[in-house]
C-alpha cells in the first residue's frame, strides 16, 4: 500500500482516479479547497482536506509516496478574461506544491495537464512533438507549469510525467461531470434531454469533416484514470515524461447529438450557430508513447457506452 496526495480530488477527474487508487488498495489524502469540486464527489475512504494547494506545505511530509495533481482553474474563456487568476493558481500553486514536495522529500508527480498546450493543430494526430502554441492563457498556463517540472527533474531529481489529454466523458461508480457553468459538450447535450436545455448550440456546419461539424478525441474518465496510475509506475527520477492520451480517431459534434437522441430515447433540437474563433476542424491526440511507456491502452472507446454512462450519472444526480 501506498500514500498519495491528490490536489483537486474533489473534482470530476481527480475524484475518479482518488477512486481508482483506493481501489488498488492504497491511502489517498485528498486537498481541495472545493471552490469547482464537490464534497460528495470525494470517494469513500479518502481523507479530505479542505484547503488550498499553495499551502500543501501544511500537508505534506516524508510519509508520502507520491502526488497526483489535478488541483487547476480551467475554464478557456475566463482564462482570457481573468488571466491573473490563471497564472497565480496554475503557475503559482504548483510552484508552491512543488517546493513542498522537495521540502517534504516527495519526489514522484503525476501533472494532469491538458492538450491546450498545442493551440490550433496544423494536421493529424497530435503528438508529443506537435508544436505547443496556446491560444489561450489556460493553455499557456498549463504549458509554464510543464516547463516547471521539467526544471525540477532535472535540478532536483523529480520523477514526473505529464498527462495531456482533449475531451473527457463518461462516468465511474457515482462520479461524474458536475461543472457549473457546464461547457462540455455531452453533459450540455443532456442537459437537454433532461428539459434542463431547450436545445443545443451547433457552432459551425461548414468545417471540412464528414458532416461539416467539428471532430474531437474523447476518452472515457475510467480510462484516464487508469492511464495516472500506470504514470505512477512508470515516474523514474530525474525524467520528465510528456505522454498524450485519446482515442486516436475522434468524433463529431453531430455523431455526439446523434448518439445521445438513441441512448435517451428523447429530442435533441439543434441550433446552428457561427463558428467559434478559434476552434479547430480536427483535434485528436495520438497515443502511441502512452502504450509505449505507460502499456496503457483505452478500453472503453465506444461512443455509445461513454454517453450511456454520462446519461446514467446525470439522471442519478437528479433523482
Amino acid at each position: 500500500m501506498s500514500k498519495y496526495l491528490v490536489t483537486g480530488g474533489a473534482g470530476y477527474v481527480g475524484s475518479v482516479v482518488a477512486a481508482h487508487l483506493l481501489e488498488a488498495g492504497h491511502e489517498v489524502t485528498i486537498l481541495d479547497n472545493l471552490s469547482t469540486g464537490f464534497g460528495e464527489g470525494v470517494p469513500a475512504g479518502a481523507t479530505l482536506i479542505n484547503g488550498r494547494i499553495q499551502d500543501a506545505a501544511e500537508h505534506l511530509d516524508p510519509s508520502f509516496d507520491a502526488v497526483l495533481h489535478f488541483a487547476a482553474s480551467s475554464q478557456v474563456g475566463e482564462s482570457v478574461a481573468d488571466p491573473g487568476k490563471y497564472w497565480d493558481n496554475n503557475v503559482g500553486g504548483t510552484l508552491a506544491l512543488m517546493t513542498a514536495m522537495r521540502d517534504a522529500g516527495v519526489r514522484r508527480l503525476v501533472f494532469s495537464s491538458t492538450a491546450a498546450t498545442y493551440g490550433e493543430p496544423v494536421d493529424g494526430p497530435l503528438t508529443e512533438t506537435s508544436v505547443t502554441a496556446p491560444s489561450n492563457p489556460y493553455g499557456a498556463s498549463k504549458l509554464a507549469v510543464d516547463h516547471m517540472i521539467a526544471g525540477e527533474c532535472v535540478a532536483h531529481g523529480l520523477a514526473a510525467v505529464s498527462l495531456r489529454y482533449c475531451n473527457v466523458a463518461g462516468a465511474y461508480r457515482g462520479l461524474g461531470e458536475r461543472h457549473d457553468p457546464e461547457t462540455h459538450l455531452i453533459p450540455l447535450v443532456l442537459q437537454v434531454a433532461l428539459g434542463e436545455r431547450e436545445s443545443i448550440a451547433v457552432y459551425g456546419e461548414d468545417y471540412p469533416t464528414p458532416d461539416g461539424t467539428c471532430v474531437r478525441d474523447y476518452i472515457h474518465v475510467a480510462d484516464l484514470a487508469e492511464a495516472h496510475l500506470a504514470a505512477l509506475r512508470v515516474a523514474t527520477e530525474g525524467e520528465h515524461l510528456i505522454c498524450n492520451l485519446g482515442n486516436g480517431s475522434g468524433f463529431s459534434v453531430r455523431e455526439v447529438v446523434d448518439t445521445v437522441r438513441r441512448v435517451t430515447g428523447r429530442e435533441i433540437p439543434e441550433v446552428v450557430a457561427p463558428r467559434r474563433p478559434g476552434d479547430p476542424a480536427v483535434l485528436v491526440a495520438s497515443a502511441r508513447t502512452a502504450r509505449e511507456r505507460l502499456g496503457w491502452t483505452p478500453t472503453r472507446s465506444d461512443l455509445t457506452n461513454i454517453v450511456t454512462d454520462a446519461w446514467n450519472f446525470a439522471r442519478e444526480r437528479r433523482s
